[in-house]
């Protein structure tokens, strides 16, 4: 159990404070401002490879409230390093063979735990990302379970006509020891629009700490190296809040851009980025959204009410109800009362106020499943009344199936989403089998829990890569999904998918649902809805002329300037919009539709004076340099040949010493030899009794020459001297 204890922190209110200058949000511009993708941090909308969670950071719980360089939604960390440890892979393993060399200090104050963090952890699991894409290697025993596992038996019911509504959300491929997970709000083609529209501009606590301090010049725009916060200045919390103010802004007034965008193409389903207030449920940091975002969210809720869109949030994997440790549970509700806030400034009228809600997953089963729903019940029993009319339960793929959740829900009133991909690799075997099929029996339960509370029901629906086989391995979403699952026509169906919006397009594609002929498949290398900036040629200084000359050249350049036509500027509304034809579609695996690749320039040669060449790296011969390079040449040829002379001489003295070998061998086998005295001398007799002639080379015998001789070497009194002619 939880001890009550002392209600969570409060979240801190805001307060605005007019700033002279305005910093940018465009992450392209601004190194402070980052995309979620960029940023380290426990959230439920982080995604790519520099988002993984450094144990360095996380370190113990006790060491990270004392960090301000981290970058947690949530203060407390301690689960996000037992998940590190479990997902590390031989991938990562170099790395941190290497840390642990180069500072062994380091090593050693990471293997020191508290005693009690030790003693609370050890009948506590690791719990793992429901959301997270599983890339795991799979051992051979894993792999022939999965293998004879029984095959999933499929609906053959398609839900056609399609009277329903499609959304995406972003579930991206991160590294093996990322379990971050859930790009939300974030289309593709609106992200590469000049200039980008997103609403998951954050940034680190690095940047708002340093951003209390003013600018070194007031007066002009912040810098990235020109004009910085002036550390040595007094710092101010309100001038902090204010940075983080302006990212928050910039996010909830890109909203609008997004509706108008899926509403044009037939999307009328949108997920909300959890990122769209950085650190706004922080311990620390955290901040109320009202008064300074009221009216920009006001004004984004009545967009979607003209337009008769839905919107719903899905707080992170680490907003846990059911956890053990009372720092989880603090977190969570500052989590869940901070999406709330979020969707209750909205001003969405009733039935879309009631659809607008935030889909958990339950968490980790920390060792009894009993004793973890036990927790669920007695802390959901303590949120707000406006948190528990939004808050809805999600199977997930790691621990809790549709089994389990169901009858939670039915008791305590709590819509199920049901994820189809989910419950393929989680489900009670014993009720069920794999497959979209079985789970149809369980459909008017599931559909009555949205029923009591008068919400429109909502589904989640994607599919395994193909080589996918393990459990682990198929936890991984497909870039886009094939067909539709078998669920009612009229559902909100919500496409979790990597390529977002372009997965719900080839889906329109391939069933012609409504809204297919508003895209087109043209290629759009070329944007026609972006204002790109007008490059005027340098004017060159003319020289002094006449009266006449200068009235005729005055007259010549209005009437080119007549004839010239006019760049078209495209309204403020129809940038990113697709343009007239409509090219937002881009085929799989065909990234460079969206945003074409930049083009190559090859640098000019330059003129070379007569008689002058270049060297390979394109620089002007001087004589000193072709002085250089033509004694670089004669070394080299001399090198070359003292390389061959030595080569030639080993090879020679092999081949003596190889004969000398042979020689000595064929003589201790056959004892023929025989040997003379004295120096120079070849006393030898020849075996068939022929004389005995001596030469004028020393120890040449009957016209043969030792190799001792032929090398020029002196034979020794004391050597064996052998019958060459002999043998």
């Amino acid at each position: 159990m939880v001890d009550d204890g002392a209600p969570p922190p409060k979240r801190r209110a805001s307060a605005p404070r007019a700033s002279k200058t305005k910093a940018s949000t465009n992450p392209d511009e601004n190194a402070n401002v980052l995309d979620a993708p960029d940023a380290l941090r426990a959230s439920p909308d982080a995604s790519g490879e520099d988002e993984k969670m450094d144990i360095d950071k996380a370190k113990q719980d006790t060491d990270f409230m004392e960090n301000a360089d981290s970058d947690a939604s949530l203060s407390d960390m301690s689960d996000i390093e037992s998940l590190v440890k479990h997902s590390a892979t031989p991938t990562n393993a170099p790395k941190q063979a290497d840390r642990a060399k180069r500072a062994p200090a380091e090593k050693d104050q990471k293997s020191i735990a508290p005693a009690k963090a030790k003693k609370d952890n050890a009948n506590e699991p690791q719990f793992l990302d429901p959301e997270a894409d599983g890339e795991d290697e799979a051992d051979e025993e894993e792999i022939q379970a999965a293998l004879s596992r029984p095959p999933p038996v499929h609906s053959d019911y398609l839900p056609l006509p399609w009277k329903g509504r499609l959304g995406y959300v972003r579930f991206p491929c991160p590294p093996r020891d990322c379990r971050l997970t859930l790009q939300a709000c974030l289309n593709t083609y609106l992200r590469f629009s000049n200039p980008p529209v997103f609403s998951s501009r954050t940034c680190r606590i690095a940047s708002i700490l340093e951003n209390r301090h003013p600018l070194r010049d007031p007066n002009e725009p912040p810098h990235a190296t020109k004009n910085r916060p002036d550390k040595e200045q007094p710092a101010d919390v309100r001038r902090g809040q204010e940075f983080v103010e302006q990212l928050c802004l910039a996010n909830v007034r890109d909203i609008p851009k997004m509706l108008r965008w899926n509403d044009k193409y037939g999307i009328k389903f949108l997920r909300l980025s959890s990122e769209m207030f950085p650190f706004a449920s922080h311990e620390e940091y955290g901040y109320k959204l009202a008064p300074f975002a009221s009216e920009a969210l006001a004004a984004a809720g009545k967009v979607a009410a003209e337009l008769g869109h839905r919107l719903t949030t899905h707080p992170g994997q680490f907003t846990q109800l059911g956890s053990p440790r009372k720092s989880v549970i603090d977190n969570a509700l500052r989590d869940l009362d901070y999406h709330a806030e979020m969707l209750s400034l909205l001003k969405l009228p009733p039935q879309q106020n009631r659809d607008a809600v935030m889909i958990l997953h339950l968490g980790g089963v920390f060792g009894d499943k009993v004793a973890t729903l036990d927790r669920f019940r007695e802390n959901y029993a303590r949120l707000p009344q406006g948190v528990k009319d939004r808050l809805v339960l999600e199977n997930d793929d790691v621990s809790w199936s549709v089994h389990e959740l169901l009858p939670l829900c039915e008791e305590l009133n709590i819509p199920l989403v049901l994820d189809y991909h989910h419950h393929n690799i989680i489900f009670d075997p014993t009720q069920i089998c794999e497959g979209t099929k079985g789970i149809m029996d369980l459909y008017p339960r599931i559909l009555a829990t949205w029923k009591r509370k008068n919400i429109t029901p909502k589904m989640h629906y994607s599919e395994p890569t193909p080589a996918a086989i393990t459990g682990r391995q198929r936890r991984k979403h497909n870039p886009r999904v094939a067909t539709l699952p078998p669920c009612p026509p009229d559902m909100d169906l919500m496409i979790e998918a990597k390529d977002k919006e372009q997965a719900v397009f080839e889906l329109m594609r391939t069933f012609k649902l409504p809204g297919f002929n508003t895209f087109n498949d043209m290629l759009p290398h070329v944007r026609k809805d972006d204002n790109k900036p007008i490059k005027t040629p340098k004017k060159k200084t003319p020289k002094k002329k006449t009266k006449k000359i200068k009235e005729e050249e005055e007259e010549d350049v209005e009437e080119e300037e007549a004839a010239e036509p006019v760049q078209e500027i495209i309204p403020a509304e129809e940038v990113g919009m697709g343009g007239p034809e409509g090219r937002v579609y881009w085929p799989p695996g065909q990234e460079e539709w969206l945003r074409p690749k930049k083009k190559v320039v090859a640098p000019k040669k330059p003129k070379l004076p007569p008689g002058k060449e270049l060297d390979e790296k394109g620089r002007i011969i001087t004589p000193a340099m072709k002085k250089k390079m033509e004694k670089e040449e004669q070394n080299k040829i001399k090198e070359e040949e003292q390389d061959a002379a030595q080569a030639e001489g080993e090879k020679l003295a092999k081949e003596v010493e190889m004969e000398i070998d042979a020689v000595k061998g064929e003589e201790e086998v056959k004892g023929k030899g025989k040997l003379g005295k004295g120096k120079g001398k070849a006393n030898v007799v020849k075996a068939d009794g022929g004389k005995k002639t001596k030469s004028k080379v020393d120890g040449e015998v009957n016209g043969e020459v030792p190799p001792s001789a032929k090398l020029g070497r002196r034979a020794s009194g004391r050597a064996k001297k052998i019958d060459y002619a002999e043998e």
